[in-house]
């Protein structure tokens, strides 16, 4: 198989930190695909928790043991990123009917953007539809580590511990 016949979609997001939900996404993804890259991206909006190199680092070492993906970080538009890559499948996960929402907006633009990238939508499993990185920063002060490994994987929650310390 040539590169240009691989099968190759990006995942972007900002990933701070990853959850449950990124990780259900990305393993599913990973079988529908012969390369999966997560692109680690810089949101404007989020004041982010972790550096870009240190959520890389955590999307890399809760993905180390699926054999097809690739974690890179980038700025700028996703589309122009897919397009490095190599690929025209831009993967979005998608938990609520207000993700849908918003996804739907950016596809549009994107589209106006590069007709030629196609987005497709992954819901993320029904027990991990209510968490988010942003709930994560709510509730990492008062859980404790046992609750909290229903939202991440354990690699997170050390690095969590090491922004929010328990009982602070």
């Amino acid at each position: 198989m040539t590169a240009s016949d691989s099968r190759v979609a990006v995942y972007t997001g900002s990933f701070d930190p990853i959850t449950l939900g990124h990780l259900n996404v990305i393993e599913r993804a990973s079988r529908l695909v012969d390369r999966l890259v997560v692109g680690i991206g810089v949101n404007i909006e989020k004041q982010a928790l972790f550096t870009p190199d240190e959520r890389a680092d955590l999307v890399r070492q809760a993905t180390s043991h699926l054999g097809n993906i690739d974690v890179r970080q980038f700025s700028g538009l996703a589309v122009h990123f897919v397009r490095q890559c190599g690929a025209r499948v831009m993967l979005r996960g998608v938990r609520s009917l207000t993700d849908i929402e918003s996804e739907f907006t950016m596809t549009l633009a994107n589209r106006k953007l590069d007709a030629g990238v196609e987005t497709v939508f992954l819901m993320a499993d029904e027990q991990f539809s209510h968490v988010s990185s942003s709930l994560l920063k709510q509730i990492t002060p008062l859980a404790t580590d046992e609750e909290l490994i229903g939202f991440v994987p354990p690699i997170v929650i050390r690095e969590l511990r090491k922004k929010f310390p328990p009982g602070a």
